[in-house]
């Protein structure tokens, strides 16, 4: 299959392939939500609705594996570690995502709310689309900067235990919209649902 061809069966799926790169006589293809059609093709799987543990993997593993299947490639995920894949690594690789100004990375199409659920390790060059450069360049406002509430979230990096603090107390909006942060960058920002983004926030601050 063409990169083109794994892009096409992969938003039949919800997916969408967010970059791609050369590891010498391979090509790892990086996959991740179509959004927001990706959200009404979880929530109607039967991992969803099982109400079991982790539905999100779950369904990543069934889905990237049969894509796998399809492409004669081997299906990787960010989870199931450790050892843990390098997924960030590799997004920065695939010319498509790039460090933000907070750290986290921004995507040429999916702005800070990018998310990996997997890859296929394709066993041959395929040809790759060009890539751009970084959407921060030209973002002169940086909203991303002074937009997080707890400022726990910033240029300085990620306070992890001063978000957790303010989702316990006054974190309601973040916890039902998702990050203010990540939904305040210009790039994809009308693209994730709330309701994805809650499910998200919940799972991260459970976690």
């Amino acid at each position: 299959m063409t990169l083109g061809e794994i892009s096409d069966v992969a938003g039949h799926y919800g997916l969408s392939v967010l970059g791609a790169f050369h590891d010498k006589g391979q090509t790892v293809v990086l996959l991740g939500p179509n959004e927001p059609e990706f959200w009404s093709v979880f929530t109607q799987s039967v991992e969803y609705l099982s109400k079991e543990e982790e539905p999100m993997d779950r369904w990543s593993r069934r889905v990237i594996g049969a894509l796998a299947q399809m492409s004669g490639a081997e299906a990787l995920f960010p989870f199931g570690g450790p050892p843990y894949h390098p997924f960030i690594d590799w997004a920065l690789k695939s010319g498509r995502a790039w460090q933000s100004p907070v750290g986290l990375l921004v995507h040429d199409a999916s702005g800070l709310f990018v998310s990996y659920r997997g890859a296929l390790l394709v066993p041959k060059r395929l040809e790759l689309a060009p890539t751009g450069s970084s959407p921060c360049e030209k973002c002169s406002e940086k909203p991303c900067l002074s937009a997080c509430p707890a400022a726990a979230l910033t240029k300085d990096g990620y306070d992890v235990p001063k978000c957790h603090a303010h989702l316990d107390t006054a974190g309601t909006e973040c916890l039902s919209s998702g990050c203010v942060v990540r939904r305040v960058c210009p790039i994809g920002q009308n693209n994730r649902l709330p309701s994805q983004s809650a499910f998200h926030m919940r799972a991260f601050h459970k976690g």
